[in-house]
């Protein structure tokens, strides 16, 4: 085994909103709120006074309507040049997207979704409960694309909870360390592959996302990279703190570590949850405008031309943030139509 001192710390910086990521990564996000019963529009049961709705990231009361004005949310809105992938942890999202596909997802799953050449979606919390409340946890992460991706047609993809491997490992006392694998393979378990224009789609790119829960005193080491390009950051976004080599890490941090050797975890007293990100820099440049990702200016201004010529397709649905009915389960339909349910 590596001994902890081997692993060293490159950076330590403190987690904002949203979290400081590195190429081949955009944009992180971490979503905790923690949401009332429901109501009948299944909407938070309880007094919306007083906030800005529409502009509403306050979390008073440890909750946020976000874009959303009935149901908190981000109605619809467009990308182009990247990918979202949006694991959630509890609670559900109704996802629904100017392609025409639709879906609920939530309870360990994943969505992966390339805008490519662009597309506008919906991003709705609807909550379920009416009698209980509505816990929701999730990560958004921007994936870049190369610039030979980011004319590719979007196309949507479901990373359901039941065949997203996690690997548990216990060790004599019992301890244990379970790693959630979402992209990147992790001791001979890979999950469902990403789409076909990503670039965790490429073998070469190392693109890995594990996210790793250390129960009290836990110990595992991560595997070195493979490549020798790879960058690697560690999110400690729950818990106590984390012994990661050397260094004790508190929560509320991102650690960027070499990559090339691997890394001595030891979870701290009440256990400790992070969220990893690595992979092999595209290295190319990156002009952006707010939901656009390009390489140059003139890729930005064609993208608000385009968007506001053709919408991307269009809008098929009522309302800008439309949500499915409550008892409709969690399924993904695609453009094709094929229906997926869970």
């Amino acid at each position: 085994m590596t001994s902890a001192a081997s692993t060293p710390v490159l950076q330590v910086f403190r987690l904002g909103s949203p979290w400081q990521t590195l190429d081949p990564f955009l944009f992180a996000v971490h979503h905790l709120d923690a949401y009332p019963a429901g109501n009948d529009d299944l909407g938070p049961d309880a007094s919306l006074d007083g906030r800005p709705l529409g502009q509403d990231f306050g979390n008073p009361a440890g909750w946020s309507m976000y874009h959303g004005t009935t149901v908190p949310g981000f109605p619809g809105h467009p990308h182009r040049g990247f990918e979202t992938v949006t694991f959630v942890r509890s609670g559900f999202v109704d996802h629904s997207d100017s392609v025409g596909a639709a879906a609920r997802f939530g309870e360990g799953d994943t969505q992966w979704l390339t805008a490519g050449n662009g597309i506008v979606h919906s991003e709705m919390f609807p909550l379920l409960n009416k009698d209980s409340g509505n816990p929701l946890e999730l990560f958004q992460i921007w994936l870049n694309l190369p610039a030979e991706s980011k004319s590719a047609d979007p196309h949507f993809s479901m990373l359901w909870n039941e065949d997203t491997p996690t690997v548990t490992v216990a060790d004599e006392d019992g301890r244990t360390v379970s790693v959630r694998v979402l992209a990147g393979e992790l001791d001979g378990s890979t999950p469902p592959p990403p789409p076909p224009n990503s670039w965790a789609s490429r073998p070469d790119t190392d693109v890995a996302i594990w996210n790793i829960d250390l129960s009290s005193g836990a110990c595992r080491e991560l595997p070195a990279a493979r490549g020798d390009r790879t960058q690697r950051v560690l999110y400690v976004y729950s818990g106590s703190p984390v012994r990661i080599g050397d260094r004790t890490i508190e929560s509320g941090h991102g650690v960027v570590v070499d990559a090339s050797v691997p890394v001595h975890l030891t979870g701290g007293d009440e256990g400790t949850q992070i969220l990893m990100l690595q992979g092999r820099p595209i290295g190319e440049p990156v002009v952006s405008y707010g939901p656009f990702v390009l390489d140059d200016e003139a890729g930005i201004r064609q993208a608000f031309e385009d968007y506001r010529r053709t919408g991307f397709g269009g809008w098929p649905w009522d309302s800008d943030g439309p949500v499915h009915d409550r008892d409709a389960g969690r399924f993904a339909r695609y453009p094709d139509e094929k229906l997926e349910q869970r």
